[in-house]
């Protein structure tokens, strides 16, 4: 029995509960026990799934958990992280750059595992969605916002801003800035993320353009917080700069994890490339295992 196994993809770190290996619990109380650095494995999020035997040609379903046990509806780099998982498990299978298909709770990701030694992965995320309505948005009354969300006056405390925001599986927020620091994500972060104007919170990132083809990001998750990366987070960026004419059809966006390379079709829909590695496996110790049914009996 393995009770989970952990993968990074430059730095952003998710643990995996297969229910095909362990009959731990998954409920918002165990994830965001896993997750604790301190009291559990520690990660951003939880991959559980496959939620059905995969079976080739058939989309694998799984569901995605953020640290604070809410629900995550698309991870560029938990897809990525869960599509070397499979192909760890069942390299016969998955492992041999065919394109296959992931299936969460914001639809259908095309995912090709490129070099499986190095964990290079490759997946689409679909066309971004700029409308208000989409994310959602609300205007300054409280009333729900209509339109194109390029540029959006935002007043966060006795800050003026103009963000883009967008909805590519998940809502994000991008902030243009002269330097993105971690200092800036940690600090006005949480109040953009949290926001009266984003009803379902908002992902936000905050982006320096260095060239036409070369993106810095700065990320700050509205489930996890600060985060050393974020695959969706690129892709918004991308996105956004590319709609606002800031870059070309294909960027390599940095983040302090590390990078990663995002293409953008004509049509607006992304596919992101990059790295991602296991770095453990194994099961919880007794009393972790303890802890873990105690929360599950709870949220009964």
């Amino acid at each position: 029995m393995t009770d989970f196994f952990k993968y990074q993809a430059l730095g952003n770190d998710y643990v995996v509960i297969d229910p095909r290996s362990t009959d731990v619990p998954v409920t918002p109380e165990s994830v965001r026990l896993v997750c604790d650095r301190h009291f559990g494995i520690g990660a951003d999020g939880v991959l559980y799934g496959p939620l059905e035997e995969p079976r080739p040609g058939v989309p694998v379903p799984l569901a995605l958990f953020n640290s604070d046990g809410s629900v995550c509806e698309r991870s560029g780099n938990g897809l990525r992280m869960f599509a070397l998982h499979l192909a760890e498990r069942e390299p016969g299978t998955w492992a041999g750059g065919e394109p296959f298909t992931l299936r969460t709770a914001a639809g259908d990701s095309p995912v090709q595992i490129l070099d499986r030694a190095a964990g290079i992965v490759q997946v689409g995320l679909g066309t971004p969605v700029f409308d208000a309505a989409a994310l959602p948005l609300l205007d300054e009354d409280g009333t729900p916002a209509e339109g194109p969300t390029l540029s959006v006056p935002l007043t966060v405390g006795e800050r003026k801003l103009t963000v883009t925001a967008l909805h590519n599986g998940n809502p994000h927020t991008v902030v243009p800035v002269a330097e993105p620091t971690a200092e800036l994500a940690r600090s006005l972060g949480p109040e953009i993320a949290g926001h009266a104007r984003f009803p379902l919170r908002t992902n936000v990132q905050f982006l320096r353009v260095v060239s036409r083809s070369v993106l810095e990001i700065e990320v700050y998750e509205r489930g996890a917080g600060y985060a050393l990366a974020s695959g969706s987070s690129a892709c918004a960026a991308a996105s956004a700069a590319r709609e606002l004419g800031l870059c070309d059809d294909r960027v390599e966006v940095r983040m302090p994890g590390g990078s990663v390379t995002v293409a953008l079709a004509p049509d607006g829909s992304v596919t992101l490339t990059g790295e991602s590695q296991q770095v453990a496996a194994g099961v919880f110790a007794p009393a972790l295992r303890a802890r873990l049914g105690r929360a599950a009996e709870a949220a009964r």
